[in-house]
């Protein structure tokens, strides 16, 4: 497909921003799902983490499942029952209900992931694969940025059946896009169950998945605290964080770019060093944290840092996982969501008992054994860590 339709990666980039804004939207209207089904923040939060926890579990298991099966169906089935999961939410009367539908679209989160991160690099030549890649990723940033906002807003302005209508129309206009523009594209070759599991015996693979694991705790360590941290440490008012949440989005938008570029440039001394500059802006939150004007910049260093660790993290794992790319993707979004559930709550026992500024010591600390397990593994393989490509 040399010559494939660029509108195909942005259509594959809308599925991602769709997923996005159904996954994390929810958490910008948990004050309203409060209200509606009468139930405690604790009891809504179930609708936050029992989503990255089906991920987590499921994910590498129904990407084998389905391997067989025609791409452009399940990336059309995938993005579809996003947005009937979003028409549920805006109309069910039962938090149980909605529950469940939280649940089954997640079973397919990081099948559309896995499947469409590799569709993207099949859509365009070799060597323009990897940036492909990071197209598709920039979907993410856009859902931060612009998606999970713009959900809390119009629940706030509107309610809840516009916040959650703008999901399912932003996922109908996927699928309607893979439907009619994404050509078929069945397995050539289905590779067999045991052919896949069998990367999960290489020693070398865990290590790259315990990057990932810490990568993703180091940014959710901090990040899942982000606004209690400005408006305590640095003492800024609602409406100054809303603007930091926003700006911290947008410019994760370049930061996704720019760190596509290095890891097409010199993707092992990116990979090597990401983890060492992600410490380093931790120590800048952690010396600045009590200045206002401080502070608004370095939250612009902080977005631009924190958006490298989705293409880091998944091309660093897909260097050892290359004979089975859907799979290696699937642990990917597996194991980050592990890494976002682990460091969320190692941040969480950080603010309890030593207080929220030394929260900041968690993220250094995952980002210290991240680099650690790079460390060990350019020692083990040094050839073919310095040989592996970012195309994934």
């Amino acid at each position: 497909m040399k010559n494939s339709n660029p509108l195909l990666i942005l259509i594959l980039a809308l599925g991602v921003f769709g997923i996005i804004t159904t996954e994390m939207g929810i958490v910008g209207v948990l004050p309203q799902i409060t209200q509606k089904f009468t139930i405690s923040a604790s009891a809504a939060g179930w609708l936050v983490s029992s989503f990255a926890l089906v991920v987590a579990l499921f994910g590498p298991f129904m990407t084998l499942f389905v391997s067989a099966v025609n791409r452009k169906i399940i990336l059309a089935v995938a993005v579809l029952l996003f947005a009937i999961a979003n028409i549920v939410y805006a109309y069910t009367s039962s938090f149980w209900v909605m529950l469940v539908f939280r649940i089954l679209p997640a079973i397919l989160h990081p099948v559309f992931f896995s499947v469409a991160l590799v569709t993207a690099s099949k859509l365009v030549p070799p060597e323009q694969s990897g940036r492909a890649v990071t197209k598709v990723f920039a979907g993410v940033t856009v859902g931060f940025a612009f998606g999970v906002p713009l959900t809390s807003y119009l629940a706030d302005m509107f309610s809840l059946n516009v916040a959650f209508g703008f999901g399912a129309i932003v996922s109908l206009l996927a699928f309607a896009g893979i439907v009619t523009w994404l050509p078929s594209m069945p397995v050539g070759q289905k590779m067999s169950y045991g052919k896949q599991l069998v990367i999960l015996r290489k020693p070398t693979l865990w290590l790259h998945i315990a990057t990932v694991v810490f990568l993703f705790a180091a940014m959710f360590s901090v990040y899942s605290y982000f606004a209690e941290y400005l408006g305590q440490v640095t003492r800024m008012n609602g409406s100054w964080i809303s603007i930091m949440l926003m700006a911290f989005g947008v410019i994760m938008i370049v930061g996704n770019f720019l760190f596509g570029s290095f890891m097409q440039k010199s993707a092992t001394k990116t990979v090597l060093l990401y983890p060492l500059l992600f410490a380093a802006m931790y120590l800048l939150v952690y010396s600045f944290g009590f200045a206002f004007l401080p502070m608004v910049a370095i939250v612009f260093i902080w977005g631009i840092v924190h958006s490298g660790g989705l293409i880091v993290g998944q091309s660093w794992l897909l260097a050892e996982a290359k004979e089975a790319p859907e799979f290696g993707n699937s642990l990917f979004v597996s194991f980050s969501n592990l890494g976002i559930t682990v460091g969320t709550a190692i941040g969480g026992l950080f603010i309890a008992h030593l207080g929220i500024h030394q929260l900041i010591w968690s993220g250094i600390m995952f980002a210290a054994l991240a680099f650690l397990s790079i460390v060990v593994k350019v020692k083990l393989a040094p050839v073919r860590t310095r040989e592996w490509n970012v195309s994934s």
